[in-house]
């Protein structure tokens, strides 16, 4: 059950208070949950959990590669580790491990990426994961996941922390306020996509911080006549194929809205489902190919187009792509 506010004001949950709630609800309901940080317990919010539950929660330093294999051991005698650390350190210091100590063994992780993209803001370019994903993605099995709120952030942990699952999933998420998109007793089921405004002119895919920014841009469409398709792909892999290919069949325009690189993001992985199922124009929004740079995060999203005015631009080429084929 998908409920929406139809407001874009910003939550009033911090997103890691919200993981913090959710971890301790989960540890308290499940005896094999494990916290792992990488020397940002206070940063991240996790000190109520480390409080809690000394017994299960281990500060690992700034040693991710290490976290990560803590993890796996952990997992290997039947816990269920969360390992966190800041987006970039958690994917690129870390990948080895991931490839083989977590996916190749077959054991089951959860694996929190912080502050992907712009949102890592004043840390600057070193800290400013736009590659993220795009270097998880080609671990076999993996589960890739951009969250978009605090409901959905608590609603996936939940998920995340039971015996129902089984397997490595990463996901990426900012530490501070975003925008509300989903209203409280929302469910999310991992691997599908949410249609959150229906079109037939132009379907508009995004994750994360873009998916308010694309429903800004279809409203502002719509004051042109354009019917513009929502769509929440929160689970970049496995990606909701099914749906990507109604939505080219449907709409015969796609725009793709990430807070990432191109390369190897979310463009990447719609443009692959639809070269084998029906392809059709598609513009991404996202980052070119760039490193990042310190700045506040309404600023970084502006220097690398991540506005609602430039899918909606994206949007007007697709679509006139379209009426040229």
């Amino acid at each position: 059950m998908i409920k929406t506010l139809n407001t874009f004001e910003k939550a009033p949950v911090l997103m890691r208070d919200a993981y913090v709630g959710a971890m301790l609800k989960a540890a308290e309901a499940n005896e094999g949950v494990v916290a792992l940080d990488a020397d940002l317990s206070s940063a991240f919010g996790m000190s109520p959990f480390f409080k809690a539950y000394p017994e299960r929660a281990i500060q690992c330093g700034i040693a991710e590669a290490n976290m990560v294999g803590i993890a796996a051991g952990l997992s290997a005698v039947g816990k269920i580790p969360f390992a966190h650390s800041f987006g970039c350190f958690t994917s690129r210091r870390a990948c080895d491990q991931i490839m083989i100590s977590c996916a190749y063994a077959k054991l089951n992780v959860r694996l929190i990426g912080s502050d992907p993209g712009v949102t890592a803001a004043h840390n600057g370019g070193t800290h400013m994961p736009f590659e993220d994903m795009g270097v998880l993605r080609s671990v076999p099995g993996i589960t890739l996941m951009d969250v978009t709120d605090p409901v959905m952030l608590t609603q996936l942990v939940a998920q995340l922390a039971g015996d129902e699952l089984y397997g490595v999933y990463y996901l990426r998420f900012p530490r501070k306020s975003v925008t509300g998109v989903y209203q409280e007793g929302s469910t999310f089921e991992i691997g599908k996509g949410i249609t959150l405004r229906d079109g037939r002119d132009v379907t508009i895919i995004a994750s994360g911080i873009m998916v308010p920014e694309a429903l800004i841009a279809a409203a502002e469409l719509e004051k042109e006549g354009t019917a513009a398709r929502v769509v929440d792909m929160f689970t970049w892999k496995p990606i909701d194929a099914g749906l990507i290919a109604d939505c080219a069949r449907e709409t015969g325009a796609i725009v793709t809205a990430e807070n990432h690189n191109i390369t190897g993001g979310l463009f990447a992985a719609v443009a692959e489902v639809t070269a084998r199922a029906l392809p059709v124009p598609i513009e991404p929004v996202g980052i070119e190919d760039s490193f990042g740079q310190v700045g506040s995060e309404d600023y970084l999203k502006r220097a690398y187009s991540l506005t609602a005015e430039k899918i909606a631009a994206a949007a007007r080429t697709a679509i006139a792509k379209k009426a040229k084929q």
